[in-house]
């Protein structure tokens, strides 16, 4: 059995925590697919609850092969960003 963050009376099978993180993933890719912001754990405040994720695009850069020291060409690409909100912050400090 798998205990429910902050309620330790309460507790999910490990197959239904399993299929919820699954099913927060499958949203989470989705809302970051089409350029959306995520908000988890509070009101549409980034600030709040647990954090949020979104999108950033990263420009093409020159780099160096560090094997080598040979320039290459890295491509430009969206990265994932998870900015943690102020209750987590606050929580891990």
């Amino acid at each position: 059995m798998v205990g429910t963050a902050g309620r330790s009376d309460e507790r999910i099978s490990e197959d239904d925590a399993k299929r919820a993180l699954e099913a927060f993933i499958n949203v989470t890719t989705k809302a970051l697919k089409k350029g959306d912001r995520l908000s988890v754990g509070g009101s549409e405040d980034e600030n709040e609850g647990f954090g949020t994720f979104s999108i950033s695009k990263r420009s093409a850069r020159t780099g160096r092969n560090p094997q080598t020291g040979k320039e290459i060409q890295i491509a430009a690409k969206n990265v994932v960003k998870f900015k943690a909100g102020a209750e987590l912050s606050k929580a891990v400090n």
